[in-house]
């Protein structure tokens, strides 16, 4: 009998798929991944990692300069309150500026000039210590605190700018969470070094403006690897076609002021305005009383060691605040990581989103309770810990839920105008309560955490009625498709 031959007609092949790399695969622990975005992936988690490493090296010692930034007839609580407002009012010019330029300069160059520009302003800032640090008070602390929020727009908020430009919606939704588990490890990092740094004397307190500038540099290189590697991969004729039809698929760009008429015309809008300012205001007079109880706590242990007038004082101050800053912030991060990880997603799928928004005001409420009861330091830093670690973990996640449901003329018009003018007018009436309680009715700290209760019960019934508004958005959009 004649061989049977088998020829290519008859037996091909199977198609062969493209196979998991060990990054790859390592990160399909964490997420959904497709051959060859592991790689991207990581670097994007270790760039935002330094990030965030950098930044909580600066932030501690924010408070810390402020701390000693004293005016006449102002107390420093004072001090805080009415920077922070300075700040949130510097930032709207700033944030809008900042767009501008964005749309005329291509991703890599600008974050490159940025971070350059933040590391230069770090290194004067070290320069002019001692000297100017100290015998130019307040100015150089007040200074000094802006320039830390025009950080976070220049090279944090940049850094999710580019993600967004590097990822399409569909390879973001899947990457993103792992990216932001690296930005809340890097700021639990980094406050953990300041703390340990500062607090056992190794790092002079001003060299963390050195410090900071080696992850910041290390953060250019790994921008410019990624871009590298991603105009490799897809091919730059091919990002641009997907970059310019999500352009198309947006609606026109308005400006903020259109968008907060149209949140006073929306009952959902109107009822999520008020809910993100109640937050802030809330959340900032929180920060603002824990800034109170930290300087009095100081006090009190400087008047125990009778040390003197001076640069003494001054430098205990300093030190003191910087280091309880940075082991505040690393238990703020380390919470929220948790939160994040375990509880986040769970509470969503099992509590809906009701749970998801309320859990937030529902801690407040206990949080600010057990404060005006007790207004030590050690139970006051544990409530905050347990307020800002649910809020940038939990309600986090809720901030971004809440604008699933709703029309497009919302999302693009309506929340920007939300997430700049409500958030700022959240700061502003904190200082207001800052200026109100200190100098009109002389509230005592815990007459202040008693406001903030109050406060609080505003929220939580704002946020019952944004419930219901979501719950009607949902079923309206369930039904229109």
């Amino acid at each position: 009998m004649a061989p049977i031959l088998f020829s290519e007609h008859y037996v091909q092949d199977p198609p062969t798929m493209p196979q998991l790399s060990k990054n790859d695969r390592f990160l399909s622990v964490f997420t959904e991944v497709k051959p060859g975005e592991g790689i991207t992936a990581l670097m994007m988690f270790a760039n935002v990692f330094l990030i965030l490493l950098a930044y909580y090296f600066i932030k501690p010692l924010r408070e810390g300069w402020i701390a000693i930034s004293d005016i006449e007839g102002l107390t420093k609580m004072e001090v805080k309150a009415y920077s922070s407002f300075a700040q949130s009012v510097l930032l709207l010019f700033i944030v809008g500026w900042y767009a501008r330029l964005a749309d005329r300069r291509d991703r890599v160059t600008l974050f490159t000039r940025a971070t350059l520009f933040c590391i230069s302003n770090m290194v004067i800032f070290w320069f002019l210590q001692p000297n100017f640090f100290f015998e130019q008070l307040p100015l150089s602390g007040i200074v000094y605190y802006l320039w830390v929020g025009m950080f976070g727009v220049f090279v944090v908020a940049q850094f999710w700018t580019f993600c967004a430009d590097i990822y399409t919606d569909e390879r973001g939704k899947r990457m993103l969470p792992f990216i932001a588990i690296g930005a809340t490890s890097g700021a639990a990092a980094g406050s953990w070094m300041v703390d340990r740094l500062v607090d056992s004397g190794i790092v002079p307190t001003e060299a963390l403006l050195l410090v900071a500038t080696v992850p910041l540099f290390a953060s250019i290189v790994l921008v410019r690897a990624v871009e590298q590697r991603e105009d490799q991969r897809a091919g730059l004729a091919e990002k641009a076609a997907e970059k310019d039809a999500a352009g198309d698929a947006l609606p026109e760009k308005a400006s903020i002021w259109s968008g907060a008429k149209l949140v006073l015309v929306s009952k959902f809008l109107l009822l999520a305005a008020v809910v993100t300012l109640l937050t802030n205001w809330v959340n900032t007079n929180g920060e603002n009383l824990l800034f109170r109880v930290v300087q009095e706590t100081l006090a009190g242990q400087a008047q125990e060691q009778g040390l003197a007038e001076g640069r003494t004082l001054l430098t205990f101050v300093r030190d003191g605040t910087t280091a309880f800053y940075g082991n505040f912030y690393f238990w703020v991060n380390s919470v929220a990581l948790l939160l994040q990880a375990f509880v986040a997603s769970r509470l969503l799928k099992y509590g809906g989103f009701a749970a998801i928004l309320l859990v937030l005001p529902v801690i407040a409420l206990a949080s600010y309770t057990v404060m005006a009861l007790l207004p030590v330091l050690a139970v006051v830093k544990m409530m905050k810990v347990a307020e800002n670690a649910t809020d940038y973990s939990l309600n986090n996640t809720a901030r971004h839920v809440l604008w699933l449901p709703v029309s497009s003329a919302m999302k693009f018009r309506g929340k920007p105008a939300i997430d700049t003018l409500y958030v700022r007018l959240g700061d502003g009436l904190a200082a207001i309560t800052v200026l109100v309680g200190v100098h009109l009715l002389a509230l005592a700290t815990v007459e202040f955490f008693v406001f903030n209760v109050m406060l609080v019960l505003c929220w939580l019934l704002a946020g019952v009625l944004l419930v219901r508004e979501h719950r009607r958005a949902s079923q309206a959009a369930l039904e229109s498709s």
